[in-house]
């Protein structure tokens, strides 16, 4: 059962958070705007503080959701694990949209408040202390994603869940490659810069 237990999060994954947002509140296309990211950051660049909180809460909850769900059909650490990649591979590659998708923070957050709840917190500390601190979402994401695995290595975790964290970190900072190279480059935006569409 824990094959349908990570197509089943894929599936919850994938749903496009952000793209029906934009569709709603603005009729705009969120993936020919800014970014093109369907995710968040972009959405509250083009559309503003409620659009964007709506998708980061619609993010985090689809997460969680997929988890939870998983562990119905797989109650196993190996089915929850396969929950949280299963959940964020749709996120960032969602068959309902031709699998261009976003960069999977916020999902994974919600996937790991269900999965290990406790390895979040040193995580979402460090994001808010590096964005506060130099305005970068994409940063801050990257340096939480760091820190997950080492969260739940020391908190003894199955091993199928450190082997999830680690996926998980990697999916999301590999998906971060156009960020990082802006950042080498000084071009990256910093949070609350407005956006254009592209």
């Amino acid at each position: 059962m824990t094959l349908a237990a990570a197509a089943l999060a894929y599936l919850v994954g994938a749903i496009p958070v952000g793209f029906i947002v934009a569709r709603v509140s603005g009729g705009v296309d969120i993936r020919r705007a800014g970014s093109g990211n369907i995710g968040a950051t972009n959405v509250l660049r083009t559309l503003g503080k409620l659009p964007a909180l709506l998708t980061l809460l619609g993010d985090i909850g689809k997460g969680y959701l997929a988890v939870r769900l998983a562990g119905s059909l797989a109650p196993t650490p190996l089915g929850l694990a396969e929950g949280a990649v299963g959940a964020v591979v749709g996120n960032c590659w969602p068959v309902f949209l031709r699998f261009r998708g976003g960069k999977g923070v916020a999902t994974g957050f919600g996937a790991f408040l269900a999965l290990a709840p406790l390895a979040t917190l040193p995580a979402a500390l460090v994001w808010v202390v590096v964005a506060a601190s130099f305005r970068f979402v994409s940063l801050a994401s990257i340096m939480a994603c760091l820190c997950l695995p080492l969260g739940v290595v020391l908190l003894r975790a199955p091993w199928p869940v450190i082997i999830a964290a680690a996926m998980v970190s990697a999916i999301i900072i590999y998906r971060h490659r156009p960020n990082i190279e802006r950042l080498m480059n000084g071009k990256e935006p910093r949070l609350g810069q407005r956006a254009t569409p592209a």
